[in-house]
């Protein structure tokens, strides 16, 4: 497949709420016209949207069309000093979808704390989301407010926070990078979603382009706020990485709960499946959407 990574970079302001949002958008050539439900792809805490470069690529050839926005406070998108709950967040992709002429239900698929989100987005408004895709999801549970001492040991530790730096140059960056389980072997994608996702700041040093507002505000409400509390009809893939963050049976207890219509599958690779594993990722996905559009499934 060629690698057109990047393809369709785009900004829009959010009426009203003084906010612009970053996105990619693929589209096949022929358009879009044979699969009429959009596809919302959502990144995890510190990451952007170019990690999806390679799924929305292979989507939009199968005549989908694909969006990926960079989440407040990431990305080319707005940092703002608050409203990174889960509410907040929901707001703007309602309103992002709007501004983009969407009205239809969507596929949505969210990676890490996006595959928390999604499931409370469901929940709120589940006419909006036709099936949910969650990747690896970063604790579905709530957990004891205790925990929150924990934080700073959290930020220093977890490889998606450790790209924020800061790093005194570019070159020092790549380095650590290429140590990273999310970009090793440090494939042409992998380079591209990195590259994508570093900044050079006005102290002249480097780093990835999270908001330190917006890692705050989403570690708490991912933490501390339960994503699954009530059973769900909406057709769901969760998609559990071998070396991820979802290894044992407990911590499936809730899907298996709360989503009614869940299909469970692991893959080989860690957290970061889309950019270690990206060929069986997007079978796995195409294979599901295929499913889910097919007239007798129920």
């Amino acid at each position: 497949m060629a690698e057109h990574y990047g393809y369709g970079k785009n900004f829009v302001d959010l009426p009203g709420r003084s906010l612009k949002i970053h996105y990619l958008e693929w589209r096949s050539k022929e358009g879009n016209s044979n699969n009429p439900i959009p596809i919302l792809l959502l990144h995890g805490l510190g990451d952007c949207a170019a990690v999806w470069s390679d799924l929305g690529q292979r989507l939009s050839e199968q005549n989908h069309r694909v969006i990926a926005p960079d989440l407040r406070g990431h990305g080319d998108s707005s940092k703002t000093k608050s409203g990174y709950d889960f509410d907040s967040i929901i707001d703007d992709l309602e309103a992002f979808l709007i501004a983009l002429d969407i009205n239809q239900p969507i596929v949505a698929i969210g990676h890490s704390w996006s595959g928390k989100l999604v499931p409370i987005w469901v929940r709120r408004s589940p006419t909006k989301i036709t099936a949910q895709i969650l990747v690896d999801p970063f604790f579905i549970d709530r957990l004891p407010r205790i925990s929150k001492l924990a934080f700073p040991l959290f930020y220093k530790v977890l490889p998606f926070l450790q790209m924020m730096g800061p790093f005194e140059s570019k070159g020092v960056a790549e380095s650590k990078a290429k140590t990273m389980k999310q970009y090793r072997p440090w494939t042409r994608l992998q380079q591209h979603a990195f590259e994508s996702n570093l900044e050079q700041r006005s102290d002249k040093t480097w780093g990835s382009k999270l908001a330190i507002a917006a890692r705050n505000g989403i570690f708490e409400a991912v933490t501390l706020v339960a994503g699954l509390t009530e059973p769900l009809s909406t057709p769901s893939l969760v998609l559990i990485a071998e070396k991820g963050l979802n290894r044992n049976d407990w911590q499936l207890q809730s899907y298996r709960k709360y989503l009614t219509q869940l299909t469970l599958r692991k893959l080989p690779g860690n957290h970061w499946l889309f950019l270690v594993n990206p060929e069986e990722f997007a079978q796995v996905i195409q294979a599901y959407l295929r499913q889910i559009t097919n007239p007798d499934f129920k």
